[in-house]
């Protein structure tokens, strides 16, 4: 907070996650606006890559590291006691995001090898800040985040590597997402119970959710290996029907440790039914990819994919950046009918995207749908708490914030 007063440039530079969350929501929605002018044939996608490439290149490596440095660069201060990055340093690592994307939009006229140096430079920059704060913290517990973002930028090397050699980075893609979906199921299993029992002890008495425990590291620890085995397939039958089984326990393992959160009590509050309606992607994006996998179905494949892409990850992030601005901003932590609305866009995004999968009469119609769902999430975003971001927070420096 000291360095945070100290700072007299753009309030926009006093804490990491106004910067990234308005850059990450401005991009979400420019960048799947860009893919329906593509499918439609209105537009050639930017650079040379394949179409399919560039998508998801930059909704995995390029939307998602955005939304987890905003998060991170404002959770491990408060995880290590020591100060937040602030002020030009700041912008010199939004500046590093943005070459990145700059890069792959010009990768028609840079060599691939300068293209992936530095669209990888992000997540490994954020993994050096990150890791100086968390070990001079001593705050060994949250080493496993630190993992998580290296194990990204991990994904992204191999994407570019797959890219380069036969232009088809299907693994690389899937690690992102792999990784993705375990920073939720490690990170949503945190915050999710505890923002949902500090929203019904305000409401009185009744059941509360279940703290983190043994079945937590079990459910936890499955999806982990599940996704693994799943980002690295296709494999022999026996390993394949192995992790079909693993990607089966693992989404009925999250759907009962979900039930143990209390979920059905959460109606009352957008800011706590959105955590969890965007956590229930993740047993469904487990359970559909398990079906595709024993079965060797590609349709399925898809639908599984697209509830961990749009609904888990895209639907969580969206929860994330809302909740974490009015909280910051010195916001209500009351989610009001227009933030619900755009929840409500996002999440019907993830079905229709769903859906387009698995009736695949009736894709054209549903991909189209669903794009314009997506975009008028995040779009709403920028423009409900873009204002938010920009300015200095409504009250006094030290006044607490709820969460």
């Amino acid at each position: 907070m000291q360095r945070m007063r100290a700072w007299r440039g753009p309030a926009l530079l006093s804490f990491g996650f106004r910067p990234f969350f308005l850059v990450a929501g401005a991009y979400a929605a420019a960048v799947i606006l860009v893919w329906l002018l593509v499918l439609n044939g209105a537009v050639w996608s930017p650079g040379s890559w394949p179409a399919l490439a560039w998508h998801a290149h930059e909704l995995v490596f390029g939307f998602v590291p955005a939304v987890m440095a905003g998060f991170l660069l404002t959770a491990v201060p408060n995880w290590t006691g020591r100060l937040p990055v602030v002020g030009w340093p700041l912008a010199a690592l939004v500046l590093v995001w943005l070459a990145g994307r700059l890069a792959v939009a010009a990768a028609g006229l840079l060599p691939g090898l300068a293209v992936a140096t530095l669209s990888i430079a992000f997540p490994v920059v954020l993994a050096a800040v990150l890791a100086r704060e968390i070990l001079r913290g001593r705050n060994w517990r949250n080493l496993p985040v630190l993992g998580a973002v290296l194990a990204l930028a991990a994904a992204q090397t191999l994407f570019h590597a797959e890219l380069l050699e036969t232009g088809a980075p299907v693994r690389g893609a899937r690690f992102g997402i792999a990784v993705a979906v375990f920073l939720i199921t490690l990170i949503g299993g945190r915050i999710i119970p505890s923002f949902t029992t500090n929203w019904l002890r305000r409401l009185g008495s009744g059941a509360m959710p279940v703290p983190f425990n043994r079945f937590d590291a079990v459910a936890v620890g499955t999806g982990a290996v599940a996704l693994l085995l799943w980002a690295g397939l296709p494999m022999p039958p026996a390993p394949t029907v192995m992790a079909g089984c693993l990607l089966l326990a693992a989404g009925a393992l999250h759907l009962w440790r979900q039930a143990r959160w209390q979920p059905r009590r959460t109606g009352s509050e957008a800011l706590v039914w959105v955590l969890h309606l965007a956590y229930l992607f993740v047993p469904l994006g487990f359970l559909l990819t398990a079906i595709a996998v024993l079965r060797d179905d590609h349709a399925v494949e898809m639908a599984g994919l697209h509830a961990w892409a749009v609904g888990a990850i895209g639907l969580m992030t969206l929860a994330v950046m809302t909740r974490a601005t009015r909280g910051h901003t010195g916001h209500d932590l009351d989610a009001p009918p227009s933030t619900a609305g755009i929840y409500l866009a996002v999440a019907l995004a993830a079905l229709m995207r769903v859906a387009a999968a698995l009736v695949p009469a009736w894709s054209p119609a549903l991909l189209t749908i669903a794009a314009l769902c997506w975009c008028a999430g995040f779009a709403g975003f920028v423009a409900l708490y873009g204002p938010m971001l920009i300015r200095r927070r409504e009250r006094s420096a030290g006044a607490p914030v709820r969460t």
